[in-house]
This record gives C-alpha cells, structure tokens and sequence, in this order.
C-alpha cells in the first residue's frame, strides 16, 4: 500500500476512533447525569411563578410583592422586534442549532483571540442560558457546562422553539429584581413591551450578559455602548434597516426604576398582610399568585392619607421655611438633562411634593424654577405667611404643591409626622390605616408601632369606669389644687390644669368636656387606681405599659393609635372589646379560598374559615386578626360616654369638630407634657377613627401645638370627607338606661315635674333613692378658685 494512504489512513482511523471514543464518553454523561436533570415540565412552571397581591375590600391593588418581580406573557404577545433584538445579541443561529451552537462556540473562541481576549459575544445558546437559569447558578466549573449542555439538549428534543424562546424571555434576570422581558420593561420605562421604541427594546435585549454593570438606571454610560452593540447586531442581521438603526442610536438611554403601579397608597397596610401570609405559608406566599383581600375601605385609605399629608404640611408651615434641600453643582446645572436625573433622584414625597430647582430670580415675588412641571414659581402671599422672603440662589433645590386654583406654592418635607387610623366599631374591621407622611421615605408604621403618651385622650377610660362603679355623668367632682409628696423621688408632683385655673366643684362630664386635669386626679384617686389599672384590660390595654399610679388619668403611659382607636370602639360599639383585623379572605390564582374570616364582612353567615386554622400573628403590630367580638362595658355605660363625649365637640375642647354640622361625633383631645404628642381620637356609631401627630424622635411639638390645634384638623378633615352625604348616626341608646330626674343636690325628684329638677338617663345602680345622695354623686355646687391645696 501505498505510504501516503497508510498514512491518512491510519489518521482516518484515529479521528473516527476518537468520536466514537467521545461519543461514548458523551453519552455515558449523558446517562449518568440525566436522571438528576430536571424535566421540561419543571421549566414551563415558571409560568405559575406569580407575585403575592394585597387588594383593598373594593378590590383595589395596594401592594404587589415577589421574590422575583415577573410578569410571564406569551410569546404570541411579544413583539417580534423583541425577539428578533435578543436573538441577534445572544443567539443569532437560534433557530438552526440542536440546543449547542458548534459554530457559535468556534465563532466566540476566535473573538477572544482576535480582540486580545475581550468577549463581547458568548459561546452560550439562548437554550444554553434558559439551562444555567434553571440551576440559578454561574459557577464557572467544567460539571456545571456539561449538565447546562446536556439540559439544553433535552429541552430542544422535548420543546419547539419558540417554546424556548418564550421560556427563555420570561425566565431571563434583566436587573433591578426584574425577571422576564415584561417585567423589566415595566420596571425600567414604566410601560409595556408593546409601547417600547426600537432604541429602548434594544436597551432590555443589551442586559443579559452583564445585568447589574449594563444597567440603564445604575449605569447609563455602560448600558448606551452595549446596547449600541445589539442595535448594531440587529442591523449585520438584516432585522432593521439603516434608517431605524440610524435614528435609535441617536437617542440617548434615559430611564428610571419604577415600582409597580398600585391603585391605592396604601403601602402600610399591604406590608402588615405581606408579613402576616408569609408567616403563614413562607417564601411560597410569592410565587402562587396569592390574593389578599383586605377591609380597607379605598374612599377611607385616600381621604385618610390626604388628611395626614395636608395636616402634618399645615403644622410645618407653622414653624417657618428650613431653606432649600440642596444645591446642585454648577455642571449640573447648566445640563437640562442631568438637572432633570438629579430632580428624578431626590424623587417625589407624599404624592404632593414635587423637586425643582430654582434658576433664577424674575420680577418680586417670582422665582424661575425647573420641575419638569413649571416655569415659574410666584412666591404667593399664603407662602410669605410661613416661609417670608426666601433667599433662595440659583441652584438651590426646592419642593414645590400644587395650589388649588392651579399654581404652585412653595412647600418643604416636613419633619414632624404623624397617623391615622379608622375603623369598624361593629367588629373592628381597619378601614383606613396612614402610618406617616411617606412610605418610601420611613417605613416606621405610627399606628401600629408608635408607642406614645395619650395624654388626656385616656381620660374617657377612666371616666367610664367609674360610670360602671355608679358615678353619673352629671355627678360632681372637686377641681382644686393638690401636691403629692413623693419620698422615694425626694420631690413634689403639683399637677396643673392646661388652664392654670381651678373650677371648684365640677360635673364630670365639664371635667371631660374641658379635660381638666386636677378633677380627673381626684376621680382616680376615689375609685382607686389599683381597681382601674387592672380594670385597662377591658380596653384591650397592656397593664405593664400603664402606671400604676395618679398620673395614669393623665395619659402618662403608653399605647398605639391603634390601641387608642380601638378602646374608643369600645364606646361606639355599645360595650363590646374588638380585635383590630385587616384580612377579610385569601385566595388562589384560581379562585379557591384558602382563609375567611369569620365575619359578616367578608362572608355571609354562615362563615367558616375552610382551613380551621387562624392567620399568625405579626409580632410588631399584635394579632391584626378577626375574633368575636367581646361584652366589656354595659351597654348604657358606653352610650352615657358617647354622650359625654359628644359635649366635648359642642361646649369643651373639641369645638372644632362643629364645622362639620353633625350632631352625632364624639370624641376626646389629648396632649402631653412639654407639647410632645398632640391626639384627638372620636367616633360616631359607624366610624370610630384617631389622629397623632409628634415627632419621631419625641422633641417637642411646640408651644400651643394642643390636641385641638394639630390633630384635630386633621381628624375634621378624615371625618368631613369620608361621612359628606352620609346620614348621622350617632351611637343608639340603649334600654337599660331610665330617664330620672334629679334635684339639684344629687337627691332623686319626688316627680319628674318637680322644681330645679334635670332628667337624665341612667343605669339602675346610678339611681339615688328618693332622698339620698350617692357618695361623690352631688349635682353642681359652687364654683370658684378658692378651694384648699390638698396633700396627698
């Protein structure tokens, strides 16, 4: 034979016995680590990888949350630009190669020698990729290439293309915890894929290789040079024509990150139900499409946040201009665009502060201003008032709100805060919940969280007890001076009224009504203040956060608003203690109903919950669950208070809840010493709601900064809004209570008729025989400031 053709063939002979020699190889792998491979049905569940979503009782969205912010769509419904953008970046012979693109791996590895070992396109097939996302792994090991490659070979034998195709788009990390092209869309250009331009698709289809240095939020410098890449892939691949490839280039990459658009600000609310399924079913809670149906009431949660929002302004502009925020440099400055990324930055507050940046001075009062809304800002006479004559400077960094005949005013970030919480005093049901000015600046929730002093908005919890001890709210108490030695602190208590003045012998519904200080002492004192502070519970109270002494009448221990809120639904509710709750039903992405509170409210009677296990609590906020409600107070007692508390709206401290024009609100002021929190917590028999309103850091408020001043405001405003229209319903009289007459000096009236003599509804143990006075029951005696200091 001859030498030559020994040669080639023996040479012949070695290559076809080295691939079958690497054939068998590859097959031995193939069938050691195909059983540990997951099966193509596994892949497709990325479609049943939906996000947890908290809805109001209208069905509203609130919150939307996701280990993986995804939003799977058919590959029907993605643009065939999309498609094209990223097979032309990631896989140009997608539709051509079994899974492992030979050529595509030869074509990446003489890249790397060509350009010095840059790697501007990979080896790695868009089925390849879809393989490592399944093992959500990039180690770089020879066992982890090989399980990728032999997955991504299945996956063609048991999927078409474009079901890889598809699986691929919504399965791919694209950044900013975005995964699937639906997703990222949404999350960097706030629209749906199907309103993308060219320039902005090619943008997405740029960030698999390096999502997070690629990104056209963090770095828009990097993202514009790859993306310019996959514009200029699309164009080599005859996708887009010179033209298109021309005018998208030019464009600059601009883009922010954007949250899922929810229809309700009620982001508090949607993070206490988060929290409260996620202890319930885990990391699971995110990826089965839950649906959280909550009580929150939309027209409530928007009236609620608008009240908080304008109150908490209304305060801060009390307190003077700050100055600006900041100024920008002058590079900066003279760059619309970058003015307008650094103004995108500082972002919006509130949904009612907007940033601008002042460019100069114009005529008086009129300052040229840059928000992406305006032109110019005139500084209004209502601004002068609060903030003078601002000395602002070109630069300066400002927010600015709209003004009710369509202007701008000047505004800043208030640093006081505040809450709002309103509910169902029939079964508790929170309706509306604002836990601050702003979510996204301070997570902290105040009303459920805040544990602050009361002041005298605890007074009506004392004031009932001792109605069921058998006081009558027409029965008198003593409002003179007193001093309290204290031997252990070496130092004297000389509690004063708010007033400075004294009033003698006082009806304890004027005590209530004029939060008077010394007589409510003298109350607490009569009825012991070991009874009631172990009687608290039946407000749903946590005895160890009340003192044990005097100046708990006084609001010297701590609760939440919600706690507050909920013991006044104690009076409004004719004597009946509710757990707060939030849940009304969970359900599936299907439909099946995986808890139902027990209530009315979220389903008719009968209600069971089908799963017969409770939600878990969460551990900042208490149980936040329905449960019966629970008989704590006689009927008569609570409607004696509502009416009692109804006199501080029309003759005490509460006046300016009148404006209203509504007969049927109760409810009480509270502020604390030093002006650190200002309350007023109210009701009728429909609404039981309260507003706070302190700072953070519990500084003080400031001189005057009463209840009635800073909270109240905001409460009328909630109230106004929410019960306009609304017919009056004020808190029902019971039967238990007996119209009486009684005589001046406490005495029962011989006849209902008789001279001096008063009716009044009372309990049966509130009922003087004829001719004998109840102990601590007189009726209205002198008054006077001439009453002796006593010392106790």
């Amino acid at each position: 034979m001859n030498p030559l053709l020994k040669i080639i063939t023996a040479l012949l002979a070695l290559i076809l016995a080295a691939g079958i020699g690497l054939s068998i190889a590859a097959a031995a792998l193939y069938v050691y680590y195909a059983p540990s491979l997951p099966e193509a049905d596994a892949v497709r569940d990325v479609r049943l990888q939906t996000p947890l979503q908290v809805r109001s009782a209208d069905g509203r969205l609130m919150g939307e949350f996701a280990e993986e912010r995804r939003i799977p769509v058919p590959i029907d419904a993605i643009p065939q630009q999309v498609r094209d953008a990223f097979i032309a970046a990631e896989d140009e012979r997608f539709y051509d190669h079994p899974g492992v693109d030979v050529m595509g791996l030869a074509r990446a590895g003489l890249n790397v020698i060509s350009t010095g070992g840059e790697r501007s396109q990979g080896g790695s097939t868009i089925t390849m990729q879809l393989a490592r996302n399944i093992f959500l792994t990039r180690e770089r090991t020879y066992e982890r290439k090989l399980r990728e490659i032999f997955l991504a070979i299945r996956l063609e034998q048991e999927l078409e293309k474009d079901e890889i195709l598809e699986l691929y788009l919504n399965k791919i990390y694209l950044g900013q915890r975005a995964y699937g092209i639906e997703a990222a869309s949404r999350v960097y250009f706030g629209r749906s894929l199907d309103a993308l331009e060219l320039d902005e698709i090619a943008t997405l289809a740029a960030l698999p290789k390096a999502p997070s240095t690629t990104n056209p939020v963090s770095n828009p410098q990097r993202a514009e040079i790859r993306r310019n890449y996959v514009l200029r892939r699309m164009l080599e691949t005859g996708v887009i024509d010179e033209d298109a490839y021309t005018s998208a280039i030019e464009r600059p990459v601009l883009s922010e990150r954007h949250t899922t658009a929810t229809e309700i600000d009620a982001h508090w609310v949607a993070e206490m139900a988060r929290q409260m399924v996620v202890n319930l079913w885990g990391d699971d809670a995110y990826r089965r499409g839950l649906q959280v149906h909550t009580t929150i009431d939309s027209r409530q949660q928007e009236a609620a946040n608008q009240a908080l929002r304008e109150g908490l302004l209304e305060y801060d502009e009390r307190h003077g201009f700050r100055g600006p925020e900041m100024r920008l440099p002058g590079n900066t400055l003279e760059d619309a665009e970058a003015r307008e990324r650094a103004l995108m930055a500082i972002g919006v507050h509130g949904r009612l502060l907007f940033p601008a940046v002042v460019l100069g001075q114009g005529d008086a009062g009129v300052l040229r201003v840059d928000g992406g809304r305006i032109g110019e800002l005139e500084v209004l006479p209502e601004d002068r008032e609060w903030a003078g004559s601002p000395a602002l400077e070109r630069g300066d960094v400002i927010r600015i709100r709209p003004y009710t005949d369509g202007r701008w005013r000047l505004a800043q970030k208030p640093e006081v805060t505040g809450a709002v919480i309103a509910q169902a005093p029939q079964d508790g049901a929170i309706l509306a919940l604002a836990g601050g000015f702003d979510f996204f600046e301070n997570r902290y929730d105040r009303t459920t969280q805040a544990q602050r002093q009361p002041g005298s908005a605890f007074k009506p919890l004392v004031y009932a007890l001792a109605l069921r001890e058998g006081h009558r709210p027409e029965g008198t108490v003593i409002d003179a001076p007193m001093v309290f030695n204290d031997p252990a602190l070496g130092a004297e208590w000389r509690p004063q009224n708010y007033s400075r003045r004294f009033h003698g012998e006082t009806t304890l519904r004027e005590a209530l009504a004029n939060s008077r200080n010394l007589a409510s002492i003298r109350l607490l004192d009569r009825l012991g203040t070991g009874n009631v502070h172990q009687e608290l519970t039946r407000f749903g109270l946590d005895l160890e956060r009340q003192p044990n002494n005097l100046s708990m009448v006084l609001g010297t221990g701590s609760l939440t608003p919600l706690q507050l809120n909920n013991a006044y639904g104690v009076f409004a509710s004719g004597g009946r203690l509710n757990s707060p709750w939030i849940i009304a039903r969970i359900e599936t992405a299907d439909g099946e109903t995986l808890y139902e509170a027990p209530t009315e409210r979220a389903c008719p009677a009968p209600c069971t919950n089908p799963k017969g296990q409770d939600l878990p609590l969460v551990a900042s906020s208490g149980p936040l669950q329905y449960t019966d409600p629970v008989p704590v107070l006689d009927p008569g007692v609570a409607w004696q208070m509502s009416d009692m508390l109804r006199s501080v709206i029309t003759s005490g401290t509460g006046r300016r809840a009148m404006e209203l024009g509504r007969s049927d609100l109760a409810g009480k002021t509270g502020t604390t010493n030093d002006y650190r929190d200002a309350w007023f917590a109210g009701f009728n028999a429909e609404l039981v709601a309260t507003a706070w309103i302190g700072f953070d850091d519990n500084r003080e408020l400031g001189r005057r900064e009463s209840g009635g001043r800073a909270a109240l405001p905001i409460w009328t405003r909630f109230m106004g809004s929410v019960l306009a229209d609304q017919p009056e319903r004020p808190v029902e009289r019971p039967n238990d209570l007996v119209r009486v007459a009684i005589l001046p000096n406490g005495q029962r009236a011989p006849s209902d008729d008789a001279p001096g003599a008063r009716n009044q509804w009372l309990l049966p143990h509130q009922i003087p025989e004829r001719g004998h006075v109840i102990p601590g029951n007189g009726e209205n005696g002198s008054s006077g400031n001439q009453q002796p200091e006593l010392v106790f």
